[in-house]
């Protein structure tokens, strides 16, 4: 097990919750992903980082599979503008690589905002620490152990049916 995966595995036990990591397999999309869980497209959290323009740090947008971030909204939430992170910044806050960004078990606090699309599920997936594994979380238990901020920061043309 990789070092990523074994902080998002040791953040849901001690957060009181189930571990139940799943192989994705060859899936590298959200709707492969969502066809491995089972589950709407929807339901797989995404997570967008991006870089604070004056902070210089990474800022994380936990969003619906479906849809996606509108960046003048983002920029405006953020209260700062922000533009694309690099992988150096990203591996350097949250200790994963691109695509297997996890929404908790960062190495370093991350400021971050939740899609209220997600909230709207039973359960909802997103990665494990790696761009091949996923975790089923009840989106309660995810904004609570992110502290993420529930806010709309998703473009109207990127919005999936409901």
């Amino acid at each position: 097990m990789s070092k990523s995966m074994a902080r998002v595995r040791r953040a849901l036990e001690e957060a009181g919750l189930a571990v139940d990591i799943h192989a994705l397999g060859e899936a590298r999309t959200t709707a492969q992903a969502a066809a491995v869980a089972g589950c709407a497209l929807d339901q797989i959290a995404k997570s967008i980082i991006f870089a604070g323009a004056t902070s210089g740090d990474a800022i994380l947008f936990l969003t619906a599979g479906g849809n996606q971030v509108q960046t003048q909204r983002a920029s405006t939430l953020a209260g700062e503008p922000l533009g694309k992170a690099d992988a150096a910044l990203i591996r350097a806050q949250t200790g994963f690589a691109i695509g297997g960004v996890a929404p908790l078990g960062h190495l370093n606090p991350i400021r971050a905002f939740l899609d209220p699309r997600l909230m709207e599920f039973d359960v909802i997936w997103a990665a494990a620490g790696t761009p091949h594994h996923i975790f089923p979380i009840a989106p309660a238990d995810l904004h609570r152990l992110t502290q993420a901020q529930i806010a709309d920061f998703v473009s109207l043309s990127g919005l999936a049916p409901h």
